[in-house]
Protein backbone atom coordinates (compact mmCIF):
# COMPACT_ATOMS: atom_id res chain seq x y z
CA UNK A 1 0.00 0.00 0.00
CA UNK A 2 1.25 3.43 -0.85
CA UNK A 3 0.61 6.21 1.06
CA UNK A 4 -0.78 9.89 -0.54
CA UNK A 5 -2.58 12.95 -0.38
CA UNK A 6 -5.33 14.23 -2.55
CA UNK A 7 -5.53 17.98 -3.45
CA UNK A 8 -8.73 19.20 -4.40
CA UNK A 9 -8.97 22.15 -6.03
CA UNK A 10 -10.62 25.51 -5.55
CA UNK A 11 -13.58 23.77 -2.67
CA UNK A 12 -14.98 25.22 0.36
CA UNK A 13 -13.27 28.32 -0.24
CA UNK A 14 -16.08 30.84 -1.46
CA UNK A 15 -17.88 29.72 -4.37
CA UNK A 16 -20.53 27.54 -5.31
CA UNK A 17 -18.21 24.16 -5.26
CA UNK A 18 -19.34 22.82 -1.30
CA UNK A 19 -17.78 19.76 -0.55
CA UNK A 20 -18.26 18.45 3.14
CA UNK A 21 -15.30 16.64 4.33
CA UNK A 22 -17.16 13.58 5.38
CA UNK A 23 -18.94 13.04 2.51
CA UNK A 24 -15.56 13.02 0.64
CA UNK A 25 -14.10 10.50 2.93
CA UNK A 26 -17.20 8.01 2.38
CA UNK A 27 -16.70 8.44 -1.37
CA UNK A 28 -13.26 7.81 -1.40
CA UNK A 29 -13.66 4.97 0.81
CA UNK A 30 -16.26 4.02 -1.76
CA UNK A 31 -13.50 3.30 -4.50
CA UNK A 32 -11.70 1.17 -2.26
CA UNK A 33 -9.13 3.67 -0.64
CA UNK A 34 -8.14 3.05 2.81
CA UNK A 35 -6.92 5.13 5.86
CA UNK A 36 -9.01 8.31 4.60
CA UNK A 37 -8.51 11.45 6.18
CA UNK A 38 -8.85 14.77 5.73
CA UNK A 39 -6.88 17.56 6.54
CA UNK A 40 -8.72 21.29 6.79
CA UNK A 41 -11.70 22.16 4.80
CA UNK A 42 -10.10 22.99 2.00
CA UNK A 43 -9.85 20.01 -0.30
CA UNK A 44 -7.07 17.78 1.33
CA UNK A 45 -7.44 14.38 1.72
CA UNK A 46 -4.74 11.16 2.60
CA UNK A 47 -5.19 7.99 1.65
CA UNK A 48 -3.72 4.18 0.84
CA UNK A 49 -3.98 2.45 -2.42
CA UNK A 50 -2.36 -0.46 -3.73
CA UNK A 51 -3.54 -0.05 -7.54
CA UNK A 52 -2.90 2.83 -10.00
CA UNK A 53 -0.30 6.02 -9.70
CA UNK A 54 -1.05 9.83 -9.07
CA UNK A 55 -2.30 10.20 -12.30
CA UNK A 56 -4.60 7.21 -12.57
CA UNK A 57 -5.74 7.74 -8.73
CA UNK A 58 -6.03 11.63 -9.71
CA UNK A 59 -8.57 10.84 -12.79
CA UNK A 60 -10.61 8.44 -10.92
CA UNK A 61 -11.35 10.57 -7.84
CA UNK A 62 -12.33 13.68 -10.15
CA UNK A 63 -14.63 11.73 -11.83
CA UNK A 64 -16.09 10.15 -8.58
CA UNK A 65 -16.47 13.81 -7.01
CA UNK A 66 -18.25 15.27 -10.14
CA UNK A 67 -20.49 12.38 -10.48
CA UNK A 68 -21.02 12.54 -6.35
CA UNK A 69 -21.40 16.33 -6.26
CA UNK A 70 -22.70 17.44 -9.71
CA UNK A 71 -19.55 19.64 -10.72
CA UNK A 72 -15.55 19.18 -11.74
CA UNK A 73 -13.38 19.87 -9.59
CA UNK A 74 -9.09 19.26 -9.88
CA UNK A 75 -7.60 16.47 -8.32
CA UNK A 76 -3.75 16.12 -8.08
CA UNK A 77 -2.86 13.51 -6.04
CA UNK A 78 1.00 12.75 -5.03
CA UNK A 79 2.90 10.06 -2.85
CA UNK A 80 5.04 10.57 0.56
CA UNK A 81 8.20 10.99 -1.59
CA UNK A 82 7.40 13.64 -3.98
CA UNK A 83 5.68 15.56 -0.47
CA UNK A 84 8.64 15.11 1.38
CA UNK A 85 11.17 16.12 -1.75
CA UNK A 86 9.33 19.57 -2.23
CA UNK A 87 9.20 20.08 1.90
CA UNK A 88 13.01 19.32 1.89
CA UNK A 89 14.29 21.08 -1.45
CA UNK A 90 12.64 24.56 -0.60
CA UNK A 91 15.11 27.20 -1.58
CA UNK A 92 13.61 29.86 0.96
CA UNK A 93 14.38 29.63 4.56
CA UNK A 94 11.11 27.86 5.90
CA UNK A 95 12.08 27.29 9.43
CA UNK A 96 12.44 31.18 9.85
CA UNK A 97 9.82 32.22 7.77
CA UNK A 98 5.40 32.20 9.20
CA UNK A 99 3.51 29.67 7.40
CA UNK A 100 1.70 32.53 6.07
CA UNK A 101 4.76 33.82 4.14
CA UNK A 102 5.49 30.38 2.22
CA UNK A 103 3.06 28.57 -0.54
CA UNK A 104 3.68 25.76 -2.50
CA UNK A 105 1.59 25.64 -6.12
CA UNK A 106 1.63 22.37 -7.34
CA UNK A 107 1.28 21.28 -10.57
CA UNK A 108 -0.10 18.68 -12.85
CA UNK A 109 2.96 18.42 -15.00
CA UNK A 110 6.63 19.57 -15.27
CA UNK A 111 7.19 23.10 -15.51
CA UNK A 112 9.99 25.23 -16.98
CA UNK A 113 11.42 28.82 -16.29
CA UNK A 114 10.46 29.83 -20.15
CA UNK A 115 6.56 29.35 -18.91
CA UNK A 116 7.36 32.11 -16.12
CA UNK A 117 9.98 34.10 -18.17
CA UNK A 118 7.87 37.28 -18.51
CA UNK A 119 7.14 37.57 -14.50
CA UNK A 120 10.22 39.30 -13.40
CA UNK A 121 10.38 38.97 -9.66
CA UNK A 122 12.46 41.91 -9.28
CA UNK A 123 9.40 43.73 -10.07
CA UNK A 124 8.08 42.12 -7.32
CA UNK A 125 10.56 42.77 -4.26
CA UNK A 126 11.02 41.96 -1.57
CA UNK A 127 8.36 38.70 -2.87
CA UNK A 128 9.92 36.12 -4.77
CA UNK A 129 8.97 32.58 -6.41
CA UNK A 130 11.23 29.59 -7.25
CA UNK A 131 10.25 26.74 -9.50
CA UNK A 132 10.77 23.03 -8.71
CA UNK A 133 9.51 19.70 -9.39
CA UNK A 134 6.11 20.22 -10.53
CA UNK A 135 5.89 22.99 -8.19
CA UNK A 136 6.36 26.61 -7.49
CA UNK A 137 7.56 28.06 -4.09
CA UNK A 138 6.35 31.20 -3.34
CA UNK A 139 7.60 33.70 -0.82
CA UNK A 140 5.00 36.37 -0.30
CA UNK A 141 5.98 38.24 3.52
CA UNK A 142 2.66 39.75 3.55
CA UNK A 143 0.61 36.73 3.06
CA UNK A 144 -1.35 35.64 -0.38
CA UNK A 145 -4.01 37.34 0.34
CA UNK A 146 -1.97 40.83 -0.28
CA UNK A 147 0.64 39.16 -2.63
CA UNK A 148 0.93 41.10 -6.08
CA UNK A 149 3.43 38.60 -7.40
CA UNK A 150 0.92 35.48 -6.34
CA UNK A 151 -1.69 37.11 -8.19
CA UNK A 152 0.52 37.44 -11.21
CA UNK A 153 1.59 33.73 -10.46
CA UNK A 154 -2.18 32.82 -10.64
CA UNK A 155 -3.29 33.85 -14.12
CA UNK A 156 -4.92 31.22 -16.60
CA UNK A 157 -2.27 31.94 -19.44
CA UNK A 158 0.41 31.03 -17.25
CA UNK A 159 -1.32 27.83 -16.66
CA UNK A 160 -2.58 26.64 -19.68
CA UNK A 161 -2.65 22.95 -19.87
CA UNK A 162 -1.82 22.53 -16.33
CA UNK A 163 -4.13 22.17 -13.20
CA UNK A 164 -2.39 23.88 -10.28
CA UNK A 165 -3.08 24.56 -6.79
CA UNK A 166 -1.56 26.44 -3.96
CA UNK A 167 -1.50 25.36 -0.07
CA UNK A 168 0.41 27.59 2.40
CA UNK A 169 3.34 25.85 4.21
CA UNK A 170 1.33 24.63 7.28
CA UNK A 171 -0.41 22.40 4.70
CA UNK A 172 2.85 21.32 2.68
CA UNK A 173 4.29 20.11 5.72
CA UNK A 174 1.12 18.75 7.71
CA UNK A 175 0.61 16.92 4.29
CA UNK A 176 3.70 15.26 4.22
CA UNK A 177 3.40 14.20 7.99
CA UNK A 178 0.32 12.62 6.96
CA UNK A 179 1.55 10.73 4.40
CA UNK A 180 4.79 9.33 6.20
CA UNK A 181 2.53 8.16 9.41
Amino acid sequence: MTTYAALLRGINVGGSKKVPMAELRTLMQSLGYGDVTTYLQSGNAVFSSDHGDEETLAAELAEAVERHFGFPVGVLVRDHAYLRAVRENCPFPAAELEAKQLHAMYFSHPVDAERFAAVDPAAFAPEDYRLGDRVLYLYAPDGLGRSKLGETLSRPRLHRGLLATTRNWNTVVRLEELTGA
